[in-house]
């Protein structure tokens, strides 16, 4: 399997500035002052960063575009993204916080969208949590560029903590709804979120894991259909209670390898000089789905049905693990 040939640009950061104790803009032009390719509201691109252990890995940051104009991504000449800190991470944030400065340069991906806004008449209710708003400012500058309804639902845990806040508040005015669990002193209410929706609003939500499954679990229960909830997730996988290290037997070249607790499936493959076909990481967009001949699946992801998943055939290997000993992919 061979990962799609992406297009790679040379870029040069701008500006390197840090929003809060936790967020770093970066604004980025081509290396040699082109113009950029145009992108649309939800658009990502992968930056190459350098891990702890020195090896090069690649990140996906969403492009931010707060300015309500038709044109205003059509033919940039910079790319701005945001990038939280994650000490418990490989390195990659602290990569993007610590090791780049003005002037420097990096390779990234032309832009691609998975996370896409409808272009309709239907109200967007956008959910934010932290970090996860990067996207859906572009969103609510598209909406408000169209004149479509649009809501945004801003939640993290105090307001210095909460980027874009003033370029949101300048764009969606009563339109922005803000929640800090400070103030609060509890989580977002999904409930009473969803009380406020329309029956033909369309849902965009992008945060933590937590919050995304509260959000899920929460549709599905009243019945929305799979069309109206779109999402994005802002988090790597994570060790839970319980993962384990177990074997990782590739049926077809008879190779054998352990997946460690702390470890993916696709990381250890990567690891052992395989080549997995894989995009976003997060189990979100199902480009490495693999087939599975033995083993127990502790599915993790957020692409197949959960009839798919009942029979235990294919899993993401960017997110789901094994809940037995040994594992079998017909790879």
């Amino acid at each position: 399997m061979t990962h799609p040939a992406p297009t790679n640009l040379k870029m040069r950061v701008v500006e390197a500035r840090s929003l809060n104790p936790l967020i770093r803009m970066l604004r980025l032009a081509a290396e040699d002052g082109s113009q950029l390719p145009g992108f649309t509201a939800g658009a990502h691109i992968r930056v190459q960063v350098r891990l702890q252990d020195g090896a090069q890995d690649w990140r996906h940051y969403s492009l931010i575009n707060p300015l309500a104009r038709a044109d205003a991504t059509d033919a940039p000449s910079e790319y701005v993204i945001a990038v939280r800190r994650e000490d418990s991470g490989r390195g990659g944030s602290r990569f993007m916080h610590e090791g780049l400065q003005a002037g420097d340069s990096l390779l990234i991906e032309a832009p691609k969208n998975d996370f896409p806004v409808h272009a309709g008449g239907a109200r967007a209710v956008l959910v934010a949590g932290g970090i996860g708003v990067t996207p859906l400012v572009s969103m609510a500058a598209s909406r408000k560029a169209a004149g479509a309804p649009v809501r945004m639902h801003y939640a993290g845990r105090s307001r210095e903590l909460m980027a874009f806040l003033p370029e949101l508040q300048a764009l969606l005015g009563d339109d922005l709804l803000l929640h800090t669990d400070e103030e609060a002193g509890a989580p977002l209410d999904i409930g009473k979120l969803l009380d406020g929706c329309g029956a033909d609003d369309l849902l965009y939500v992008c945060g933590p894991k937590v919050m995304l499954d509260a959000v899920l679990a929460a549709t599905q229960a009243r019945g929305w259909t799979h069309d109206r909830v779109h999402f994005e997730l802002f988090t790597e996988p994570v060790v839970e209670e319980g993962d384990h290290a177990f074997e990782l037997v590739l049926a077809q070249s008879g190779q054998t390898y352990t997946v460690q607790a702390g470890q993916t499936i696709l990381d250890c493959l990567i690891d052992h000089g395989c080549d997995p076909m894989y995009d976003c990481k997060r189990g979100e967009c199902g480009v490495c789905a693999t087939p599975v001949m033995e083993g127990e699946i502790d599915h993790r992801d957020y692409v197949l049905t959960a009839r798919e998943k009942a029979e235990g055939n294919v899993m993401q290997i960017c997110i789901s693990r094994c809940k037995g000993k040994r594992l079998v992919l017909d790879i």
